[in-house]
Parts: structure tokens; C-alpha cells; sequence
């Protein structure tokens, strides 16, 4: 199973850019293109979040366009950027409302199961965890113990060392971090905000914050250092399920270069895959 994830598209309406600067509804047509041209495609889509950049019906209807370019099932979840209301309008089917009024939900159609978990305080950049939503969390996650899990969200719960980006850290993380703790299923919990790749042992835990599909934060360690981006290759990841647990890439999109075929340099491939599989097997 071959979980995809894309985040923080920042999508505008039609004919618009970001800022006057960035095309981001392009590059988000990009990952899309990238993510169907896989060898071997994924089986399902994540979207973590800051979809669109101001949440409004028109951009959410571009991002739908957009999205239902994917050739595989897709999820999301709102982001910071993102406003519930007209999201849950445009994608109703694609996103669900739980009985609490978030935009959380359990896709149960997959060996491993998937929790898309509700992050967004509307209107502000921080997120946060409030009561009911943990209570649906932990109420969701005993119900289901017996099965391999991946929660998708979009503010990380660590502080990431990146300081500007963790003053819009999240709220509720201490106590994500012991529910979690009593449910030992959950292998993995991925997200987004970051626009990079950074991932950290938390509790019992793998947490991953996937690149976005835009612009990067640019990569600063430096306490109160100014706020800065950069166009580094926009970029997916690929959670990889393999019936034990997953094993996570990065896959850059970059449309102008091909892979470059090195078997030819190695001597007879058969020859050589024949060796290749003995010493894989003399490693099990």
C-alpha cells in the first residue's frame, strides 16, 4: 500500500498567483501530473492541509478542479490557511464533518487505516487540540486497536527548531502525545505547515512533516532569525505500507529530468539481478 501526501498547495483562484509571485496553482497541477506518472502509483492521496491561500469558494473550487486530476482516491484536511464552511461546501464527499464540527474522519478502506485529524483554529496560524477533538481521536483509536494507523494533520506537535514556524506551533500536543501513547497501533503520524522534510521519534511514535508542493521554508536553526522562503524543488512524499509498518520518501517534482539508466553499466542485468536477489535473501 502506497499512501501518497501532498501539502501546503496554497492554491488561488483561477488566474491568479500567490503574492504576485508564484504560480502555486501550476505547481500544484504539477504534483498531481507527478504523483500519476509514478511507476508504480500510489493508492491513495493525502492533502494535509493549507489547501488553498485565503479559504474561499472560488479557490476551493479551483483546487477541486485541480485535484480531481489524481488518478487514485484522495482525503484532506484544513490547514491554517483554510476555512471549514466552504471547504466541507465544495468537497462534500471528499471530506467529512464529524459529529464534533471538525473536518476529522476514518478511511477504513486500506490495510492500514487512516485518521485525518483537525488542526485549524480559523483565522489565526497556530493550531490546536481542543477537548472534543481528542476525545473523538481516543474514542476513535480504541475502537479500531487492532489495526495498523496513520494520523494525517497539519500543524506538527514538536517544535521543529525552524523559530518563526514554531510561534504557529500547535496547542494540545502533551495530551495528542498520551493518547497516542495508549495506542500502540499508530505507526505513523504525518503533516504539513513546515514546507519541508523534517521527521523526530515523538512518545511511541514516527512523526514526518512533508515539503511542500510550492515554496520551502527557507532552513534556518538560528533563534528569532527573520522569516524567509525559498525555491527549493517543490516535492511529495510517499508513505509506503508494508504490512509491518511504513517506510517513508520524498519524491521531488521535477519534470525536466528523466531518470538516467545505470544497468547497462553494471554487465548483464540478468546476471546481476540474479546476484542482487541472492544477497537480499542472505540478508533475511
Amino acid at each position: 500500500m502506497i499512501v501518497a501526501q501532498m501539502t501546503d498547495l496554497h492554491v488561488v483562484e483561477r488566474g491568479h498567483t500567490l503574492h504576485g509571485m508564484l504560480d502555486t496553482n501550476s505547481m500544484a497541477a504539477a504534483a498531481v501530473a507527478h504523483l500519476n506518472a509514478l511507476t508504480t502509483r500510489p493508492d491513495v492521496a493525502l492533502v494535509t492541509g493549507d489547501l488553498t491561500e485565503h479559504g474561499s469558494a472560488g479557490e476551493y473550487a479551483m483546487l477541486r478542479e485541480l485535484l480531481d486530476g489524481l488518478a487514485m482516491p484522495y482525503y484532506l484536511i484544513p490547514g491554517n490557511h483554510d476555512h471549514r464552511a466552504p471547504l466541507l461546501q465544495v468537497f462534500a464527499g471528499y471530506a467529512a464533518s464529524s459529529a464534533a464540527g471538525f473536518v476529522q474522519y476514518v478511511v477504513d478502506d486500506y490495510p492500514a487505516r487512516l485518521v485525518g485529524l483537525d488542526t485549524l483554529i480559523e483565522d489565526r496560524e497556530d493550531g490546536g487540540l481542543c477537548g472534543n477533538r481528542l476525545a473523538w481521536l481516543d474514542e476513535i483509536l480504541r475502537q479500531g486497536s487492532d489495526r495498523p494507523t496513520l494520523i494525517f494533520m497539519h500543524h506538527p506537535p514538536f517544535e521543529t527548531g525552524v523559530w518563526w514556524m514554531d510561534t504557529a506551533g500547535l496547542s494540545g500536543a502533551a495530551s495528542l502525545r498520551q493518547i497516542v501513547a495508549r495506542h500502540p497501533q499508530v505507526q505513523r503520524i504525518v503533516c504539513g505547515h513546515v514546507h519541508r522534510p523534517i521527521q523526530t521519534n515523538w512518545g511511541s511514535t514516527l512523526v514526518t512533516v512533508a515539503p511542500s508542493t510550492s515554496y520551502q521554508v527557507h532552513l534556518d536553526l538560528v533563534p528569532e532569525s527573520r522569516a524567509q522562503i525559498i525555491l527549493e524543488p517543490p516535492a511529495c512524499q510517499l508513505h509506503v505500507f508494508d504490512g509491518h509498518g511504513f517506510i517513508t520518501h520524498t519524491s521531488y517534482v521535477n519534470g525536466m529530468q528523466k531518470p538516467v539508466d545505470i544497468a547497462a553499466t553494471m554487465g548483464d542485468w540478468e546476471a546481476v539481478k540474479a546476484g542482487m536477489r541472492a544477497r537480499k535473501a542472505a540478508l533475511s
